[in-house]
């Protein structure tokens, strides 16, 4: 489970077992948990919220959105070197 950075409380992370979906992230309150908010990354550099499950208030998780956009590259970098792919797929 790579944690990729840290916003405020939030940690950004993806889990080791989800190499066969398209590339997302995880959001969660200090920890990775089962219950994370998802966040798909997209084509365009940009990302969606797949799902709030942690209920992140609106504002902060719009906040956090702007910076995994911000962060597209590394994140997709990050996701190559972990699951050992030449190749993304994105949600869109």
């Amino acid at each position: 489970m790579p944690s990729l950075f840290r916003i405020g409380s939030y940690l950004v992370f993806f889990w080791s077992n989800e190499s066969f979906e398209p590339i997302h992230v995880h959001i969660g309150k200090g920890k990775p948990s089962p219950n994370a908010t998802k966040v798909w990354l997209t084509a365009s550099g940009g990302c969606i919220a797949a799902n709030n499950s942690s209920k992140i208030p609106q504002k902060e998780l719009n906040e956090i959105l702007e910076i995994i956009s911000a962060q597209h590259f590394m994140i997709c970098e990050e996701w190559k070197n972990h699951f050992r792919v030449n190749e993304i797929t994105f949600y869109c």
